[in-house]
């Protein structure tokens, strides 16, 4: 596409202060409400307390949420509207963003059969001025404690990224790019590059010598790679290359989606793993399963796939959507902002524990790109 646990009480007598089912110590709300952080964790759970369980909404609120790849939204005409005038991306837009429970997006597109290099630069500056506009809203992730960062300043994460690499003409390219912010990218999108194939060539000749060398100076950096749409052998290439790990950001298991190119088969997601890796599991209906009705059952079924190959400490969440409903290739119950509270009541559904749970939410790609990036 695209292109934890409940507030303790001291105890049974301790004064509350409870809103909309949201129930505090009197002390922490009154310092919760002098904390910019605190009073949006509080908001993120009223804003789903009516729908969700204290469980699910605390879970999220004390989870510092990673989607590997998620954009602030997929309506070009408004994000034009957003760099055309720092006014023009409101409170109210950030306080959907806010709300949703994410706390990092990775909002990587792909140029393919363009002038790459100019089009990712200019991709790259007009982030750069969004966030740069807007200090108090958003962090642009350069270095691990940003992740953190952001979290404490009630600030979103932006981590930039590219869903190809055919922008990276020479090694020093990579520099470049490093120093403009970009922090990860794919090495293929759908079609082949001068690094190696996509998922959908014929004939995956796998990683090229130039793609080995870009590979070793993106480590060299603690520039994340990405393989979420190389195919077969380029992927196994990739991670074998590659002595940091290597993310499958934004994909789902063959396993389940037969005949579904864009998935990744068990001995792609194991050798991630391996490595260090993480999988985010993808919402997008087809790449869930082939036929219709697709729920969240079977996306459900997705992270139980990947949980058995690898363990728990290797799978994430990379949506692959924006905020807003697509009914080409959403799935009910997921198709709405509060997608993350409708996946945390069913990973837990399933018998996740609430620290696994935590995981999955974002602990282990944070793990991974502290790894990758430190």
């Amino acid at each position: 596409m695209q292109a934890a646990p409940s507030y303790p009480l001291d105890s049974p007598s301790e004064n509350l202060v409870c809103v909309s089912g949201v129930c505090l110590r009197r002390r922490d709300f009154l310092t919760r409400s002098l904390s910019v952080c605190a009073a949006s964790a509080l908001g993120r759970n009223l804003a789903a307390a009516s729908r969700y369980s204290t469980r699910v909404t605390d879970l999220v609120a004390e989870s510092n949420v990673v989607d590997m790849l998620s954009l602030p939204t997929l309506n070009w005409s408004l994000f034009d509207q957003w760099l055309q005038s720092a006014s023009a991306f409101t409170h109210t837009d950030f306080l959907k963003l806010r709300n949703s429970g994410i706390d990092v997006f990775h909002p990587a597109v792909a140029f393919e059969k363009t002038d790459s290099y100019g089009v990712t630069r200019a991709w790259l500056e007009k982030w750069n001025r969004l966030i740069e506009w807007h200090p108090d809203y958003f962090v642009r992730v350069a270095a691990p404690g940003d992740l953190d960062r952001a979290r404490q300043e009630n600030k979103i994460a932006i981590i930039p990224g590219m869903q190809d690499a055919n922008h990276f003409r020479t090694l020093d390219d990579v520099d470049e790019f490093y120093r403009m912010g970009q922090r990860l990218t794919q090495i293929t999108y759908n079609s082949g590059n001068r690094l190696g194939s996509g998922c959908k060539v014929a004939h995956d000749t796998g990683l090229s010598d130039f793609g080995a060398a870009v590979v070793a100076r993106m480590n060299s950096l603690g520039m994340a790679i990405d393989v979420s749409h190389c195919g077969q052998r380029t992927s196994l290439d990739v991670i074998a290359a590659s002595n940091k790990p290597v993310l499958i950001t934004h994909s789902n298991c063959r396993a389940l989606a037969p005949g579904v190119a864009r998935c990744k088969s068990d001995d792609v997601i194991r050798a991630a793993a391996r490595a260090g890796g993480v999988l985010g599991i993808t919402s997008v209906r087809q790449f869930v399963q082939g036929g219709n009705p697709v729920t969240i059952e079977n996306v459900l079924n997705h992270f139980d796939h990947a949980v058995k190959l690898t363990g728990v400490e290797h799978v994430g969440l990379g949506s692959d959507f924006d905020l807003d409903p697509h009914p080409s290739y959403d799935i009910p119950g997921l198709n709405h902002s509060s997608r993350i509270y409708e996946l945390t009541e069913g990973l837990l559904r399933r018998g996740y524990t609430q620290e696994h749970v935590a995981l999955l939410l974002g602990g282990n790609f944070r793990r991974a790109l502290r790894q990758i990036w430190g």
